[in-house]
Order: structure tokens, then sequence, then C-alpha cells
């Protein structure tokens, strides 16, 4: 039976393992602390191990509730019924969680609200388009932090950050922000501007 509770919790902590570094964006955003954003991204390498580890520890905690009972001979009485810890149910809720986390990176997109701006460029020769190269976005989650930061700024058109080409394209109107004050926007969030191009 603790065997059971050491196999589900080592199955959730694989799990969490797994997705922190995408979901400590949304939780920097929800909190308001955009520069913790980053914090986890040193466990992107290990992501793939976390994953097998996860799902060869609930495969096996399965395996362990599922198994065929061996008969004993015994005058004991054995019809009592497991704790909740240690039924089913709750290795199913286990096994739900640990798939929402391990797909958070494929939907935290959806925790970052639309930015809908309207912005009046008086003259098209302020519109100025610079790609930002950035390092530690490891998943969408990363890029759709960068562009809500991005978007925050006065004057911004459209900001498309990629966390597969480590970039962001900024496009702007130069009369409104700048460079450096995008680059500061990205920095604040975590990841950092490595280099700066214009279009």
């Amino acid at each position: 039976m603790k065997t059971d509770k050491k196999l589900i919790g080592a199955g959730l902590l694989t799990a969490i393992a797994a997705s922190l570094c995408c979901i400590t964006p949304v939780l920097a955003l929800i909190a308001g602390t955009s520069g913790l954003a980053s914090t986890f991204s040193w466990l992107e390498p290990a992501k793939p191990y976390f994953i097998g580890l996860t799902v060869f520890v609930l495969a096996f905690a399965w395996y362990q509730k599922l198994k065929p009972k061996r008969e004993i001979d015994c005058n004991c009485e054995t019809d009592e019924k497991p704790k909740f810890i240690q039924s089913k149910k709750f290795l199913g809720i286990v096994t739900a969680f640990a798939i929402v986390m391990l797909a958070f990176p494929y939907y935290a997109h959806v925790f970052y609200p639309k930015t809908e701006k309207q912005v009046i460029v008086v003259d098209k020769s302020n519109v100025q388009t610079v790609e930002f190269s950035i390092s530690g976005m490891t998943c969408a989650g990363c890029a759709e932090h960068v562009n809500h930061e991005v978007n925050k700024l006065s004057g911004i058109l459209k900001s498309t950050a990629s966390y597969e080409n480590g970039n962001a394209i900024v496009e702007f109107d130069n009369s409104k922000t700048n460079i450096a004050e995008i680059e500061t926007a990205i920095n604040e969030t975590g990841y950092s501007v490595t280099d700066k191009k214009e279009k």
C-alpha cells in the first residue's frame, strides 16, 4: 500500500517537473511578476526524461492496481474497502492530472488575454520592423508571454514571438516607442534579447 502512494507521488512530481518550464510563465502572468517567467527554463533539456518517467511510473502503478490478486489460504477478513488514496478512482484522477500537466505547453496560450489594440499611424515612414533574437523560450507559453509584455507598450502594431525560431518580430510606430523600450520589455519577462536587426 505504501508502494502505491510512492508511485502516485512520483508520477505527480515527474508530470509537474516535465511541464514546470511552461507553467511558470502563466503563473508569473497571473501573479504579475513577469520576470519569473524563465525561472525553470533550465529544466527543458530534461523534459523528455520526465515525460518518460511519468509514463513509466503511472503505467507501473496501473499494472500494480489491475494485476490479479493471488489467492492465499487464510482465514483472515480481507473484504475491507481500500482507502480513497489507494483506490483506482484516485489513481485515475492522478493520471488525468498528469496528462493535463504533460499537455500544458500545447494549450498554455489560452491563458494569455488577446490584446486588441487600435494604433493610429500618422506617418507610414514611422513604421519600423525589428527582429529580436531571444534566448530562454522553450514553449508556446513562453512566446505568448513575450507577445503579451511587448503589446503593453504604446505604438506596437504587431508582435510575433516564436520559441522554435528563438525570436520575436515586432512591428511598431517609432514615434511612440523605440527598440530600447521593446528590448527592455522582453528582458523583463526573464528571457534575454541576444541580438536585434532591422527588417
